[in-house]
């Protein structure tokens, strides 16, 4: 409990700071920021502030974890001693009896809601254009291409998700950085694209998460991904973060046994 009340006083103080430097340096002037680390995953503690769910919450057959991977081969090629992983089994049928009732074929985790004195947490994404997610991606090959980014805003209707699909480039279980402009976001309601689009409230971000679709695609097996952080970035960092990726890549003489 103590542990609880002295984050919601850091979250409380980091608010109040931020408000005071966006006066003092009169933000909105120049809409280009810095790369900034929203979310990073290599702690206990970092773990335990994603909130998970699944269809076998409420009937169906899915299984969901959001755990600590600790193993020096995952996180050594990103100098990182851990790591997070979203993992589990992904199934389409349901439980006897549900088959009317709850739609199997899903997982998902996200941030949990960040409470402070003057209301929950947000992360002003206006002065980027990309969304940066370090993954992984694991598990049986048939679950890579089910995976979608959710974020959340303070807009006027709260069960909004704002929804883009993870595309890899890389399907061996390698850690590389996935960039999604936040103008390719498309605007969902209870699973479904919404018939009137507008432009996210980039400034005013509540959650980020990432679910695994399998219902959507008839997909079932085994699912593994890995998470090192989110970020939000522009161009220049984005090639610089590229450019530093390629230089990681093993040589041909390292590749060969």
């Amino acid at each position: 409990m103590a542990s609880h009340w002295r984050t919601y006083w850091q979250r409380t103080g980091q608010m109040v700071g931020k408000t005071l430097s966006d006066i003092a340096l009169m933000k909105g002037a120049d809409p280009v920021g810095k790369a900034r680390t929203v979310f990073s995953f290599n702690t206990q503690q970092d773990v335990n502030s994603v909130a998970t769910g699944c269809d076998g919450d409420n009937g169906g057959l899915s299984t969901v974890n959001f755990t600590l991977d600790t193993r020096p081969e995952i996180n050594k090629p990103i100098g990182k001693p851990a790591t997070a992983m979203f993992w589990g089994d992904m199934r389409l049928k349901v439980k006897p009896g549900m088959e009317k009732v709850v739609r199997g074929g899903w997982a998902g985790f996200r941030n949990k809601n960040r409470p402070t004195l003057f209301g929950d947490m947000m992360d002003d994404a206006s002065g980027y254009n990309y969304l940066a997610l370090r993954l992984r991606a694991g598990g049986e090959p048939q679950t890579h291409s089910s995976y979608f980014v959710n974020i959340q805003t303070s807009g006027p209707v709260q069960t909004d998700l704002w929804q883009h699909r993870l595309f890899f480039r890389k399907h061996n279980n390698s850690w590389e950085d996935v960039f999604i402009p936040f103008t390719s976001f498309v605007r969902t309601n209870a699973g479904e694209m919404s018939e009137y689009q507008m432009e996210m409230m980039t400034e005013s971000i509540k959650s980020i998460g990432i679910s695994l679709l399998g219902g959507n695609s008839g997909v079932e097996g085994k699912y593994e991904l890995g998470i090192d952080s989110i970020r939000f970035v522009n161009e220049e960092d984005m090639a610089e973060a590229l450019e530093e990726e390629i230089s990681e890549e093993p040589s041909f003489d390292e590749k060969r046994p």
